[in-house]
């Protein structure tokens, strides 16, 4: 009996792999179904040049059927190779595994972070992830292999580490300490949906500048609270590979030439990292150089063609925005470079080469995962299951008789679950813009304080959806610090562990926008909640 019991009581582990595997297969089924009964929506566009409200007919298209099995097939190695997590990833880790590999992280651990006290250390964290969204997702890419890296070397569990980059970056999602790709994504929706109603409306893309360098440091302080003391207890030590406890080995020890080797160490390390830091300098300065215009040879970041300094900085065709993680690599492996010379770390290239390859090889893991997830995504993205949703919820609020704090509360929680199945800021805004701002201003909210909602209700719900491209990544690097291979982090696990941080911060984001229109505090520069 005892024995059934325990069969009874056994629980399945299905790897992350084969739930995306299922979910693609159901989002295809479902498609198919979905179209026979004509699901459909409609919302309005506003023409740029009538400044006029078109509208706009979406439909689910069916993937189960003749069609839809060419796009799956034909487009598959398309579909993974513009998949944007896979190139931002595969760029971070050439620079952050080199950088390891010549000794650079581990020293910067040893001397700078391991003395560092642990709350600091996660509010910088924190802190720095939030801020990332100045330039789109690069954070993912960049922040999550590093900081497990830095928590491994610091005998902190990485699995908190990587917790801790992605919750940052995802429910800190757009609020910064300057005008970032965010602005220049919503500016134009904002300001043509507020000339439906006052045409003499000006939307600048320092409006929400005051607002989002504020929050960013208020979400940066809770958020380190809650991974202290919440989810870091949860989550306890990590508990290393138990090899290299079972034996044990016992041999003399001359105290005098360890002592000779640790002082010769520390010699070389200091130099190293003065290596480091004069090329880091340098680096930076040219990066700089690169970002000003009409200087000679300068300005090769920007967009020329664009008019506003902001636009040429952080527009679409921008090769800062664009190239920013190529950047990063740039500079991790050139002063990591500099520090292997400086520490004589570095051999021969031939040893480094075999080193950063044997390193690498260590998560080729997730790039199988990033392959499964981009056909799932695509998949989802081709059905307009997502589009048609949203759609929904933002006729659902146009016929929502609400005003003041009631209107703002509603139009976030809607953005927040229209979030979970669309989690483009862009698209969003170009659906809820024209429903949302004009609302807003009818009721004496300003267009400025529309655009905090939907850039707050975007990031309340980010970190909480597969749908999100870079949620692979976050899941990925958790099973490969996992040592328990035979139980995996699977989907549901991977939410589980983050919902303290997902419902205190969504809390604390309603509290924050209900607190700043109650106030009257300013956005941006002469610009405030109310009109």
């Amino acid at each position: 009996m005892k024995e059934k019991r325990k069969l009874k009581l056994k629980k399945f582990y299905f790897h992350p792999i084969t739930v995306f595997l299922f979910l693609t297969l159901v989002i295809i089924i479902l498609s198919g179904i979905l179209s026979t009964f004509e699901m459909q929506a409609t919302y309005n566009t506003i023409n740029p040049n009538t400044n006029e409200l078109e509208p706009t007919l979406v439909a689910v298209k069916n993937l189960f059927s003749f069609d839809g099995m060419k796009f799956l097939i034909g487009d598959a190695t398309t579909n993974f190779i513009s998949f944007a997590p896979l190139g931002t990833l595969l760029l971070a880790l050439i620079g952050i595994t080199i950088a390891e590999a010549t000794g650079l992280i581990e020293a910067l651990s040893k001397r700078f972070f391991q003395k560092m006290p642990k709350e600091i250390f996660t509010f910088i964290i924190i802190f720095v992830a939030t801020i990332s969204s100045l330039i789109n997702e690069v954070g993912y890419a960049i922040l999550i292999p590093l900081v497990a890296l830095i928590y491994f070397m610091n005998g902190r569990n990485p699995i908190l580490g990587i917790i801790t980059a992605f919750c940052g970056v995802s429910f800190g999602y757009g609020v910064t300490i300057f005008v970032g790709s965010m602005e220049v994504a919503l500016m134009d929706y904002t300001r043509t949906a507020a000339w439906l109603v006052d045409d003499t409306m000006h939307i600048s893309l320092t409006s929400n500048l005051f607002f989002i360098i504020a929050t960013s440091i208020i979400i940066s302080i809770i958020g380190t609270l809650v991974i202290e003391k919440i989810i870091a207890p949860k989550i306890g030590k990590y508990k290393k590979e138990e090899e290299f406890a079972k034996t044990e080995q016992y041999s003399a020890i001359n105290l005098e030439e360890e002592e000779q080797k640790r002082i010769e160490k520390d010699k070389y390390e200091r130099r190293g990292l003065r290596f480091s830091l004069i090329t880091c300098i340098i680096v930076i300065l040219l990066f700089i150089y690169m970002l000003i215009p009409s200087l000679p040879y300068s300005g090769m970041l920007l967009d020329m063609n664009e008019n506003t300094y902001l636009n040429q900085l952080f527009g679409d065709n921008s090769y800062f925005q664009s190239g920013f993680t190529y950047l990063i690599t740039i500079l991790l492996i050139l002063t990591g470079l500099a520090y292997g010379f400086g520490a004589k770390s570095i051999k021969s290239d031939k040893k480094l080469i075999e080193e950063v390859g044997n390193k690498f090889s260590k998560t080729s893991y997730i790039f199988i995962l990033i392959f499964v997830v981009s056909q799932f995504i695509a998949v989802f993205k081709e059905t307009n299951i997502g589009v048609i949703i949203t759609a929904w919820l933002a006729n659902l609020l146009e016929h929502l008789e609400f005003s003041g704090i009631p209107l703002i509360i509603i139009t976030l929680i809607i953005i927040a679950l229209s979030n979970l199945v669309l989690t483009s800021p862009t698209t969003k805004w170009m659906i809820f813009s024209p429903i949302v701002v004009p609302m807003f201003m009818q009721t004496n909210i300003s267009p400025q304080f529309a655009q905090v909602v939907m850039r707050i209700g975007n990031s309340m719900t980010n970190g909480f959806t597969p749908i999100l491209a870079s949620f692979v990544i976050y899941v990925g690097y958790l099973n490969i610090y996992n040592l328990n291979k035979n139980k995996p982090y699977t989907i549901r696990k991977c939410l589980k562990i983050i919902t303290p941080y997902f419902l205190i911060i969504f809390a604390t984001w309603i509290l924050i926008v209900i607190g700043w229109y109650i106030t009257g505090l300013p956005l941006g520069p002469g610009v405030f909640p109310t009109l």
